[in-house]
């Protein structure tokens, strides 16, 4: 089991940008953010390895950039914020430490199972 403690969520502005972060107990490969807007499914944000391979969603390229300092702490750092960013977003951690992920399975929810709280992002225009 890995605790996730995550911060920096807020409101702001449509342009404007927030950074959040996540700092996970224990080691794993990947961590990942994803977000859910109220009536939508969660979808993946981006997710990164423990040597910074990265991988974006479509829908963030160009305004979020993800980012990891150490093995256990990561970061999702928004400019550009549209309304349709509002959501709550969540980092997530795989089940084992050094399980591989195929490329696309690093955005899929069901391939974490390690959940932080979640932090609110609004977006007003």
């Amino acid at each position: 089991q890995v605790q996730l403690v995550e911060s920096g969520g807020g409101a702001v502005q449509a342009g404007g940008s927030l950074r959040l972060s996540c700092e996970a107990s224990k080691y794993r490969y990947y961590i990942a953010w994803f977000r859910q807007a109220p009536g939508k499914e969660r979808e993946g944000v981006a997710s990164s390895s423990i040597d910074s391979n990265t991988n974006n969603a479509d829908t963030v390229k160009g305004g979020f950039t993800i980012s990891r300092d150490n093995a256990n702490e990561l970061y999702l750092q928004m400019n550009s914020l549209k309304p349709e960013d509002t959501a709550m977003y969540y980092c997530a951690a795989e089940s084992r430490a050094n399980r591989y992920l195929p490329p696309q399975s690093r955005l899929q929810a069901l391939s974490y199972t390690n959940w932080c709280q979640g932090t609110q992002v609004t977006v007003s225009s």
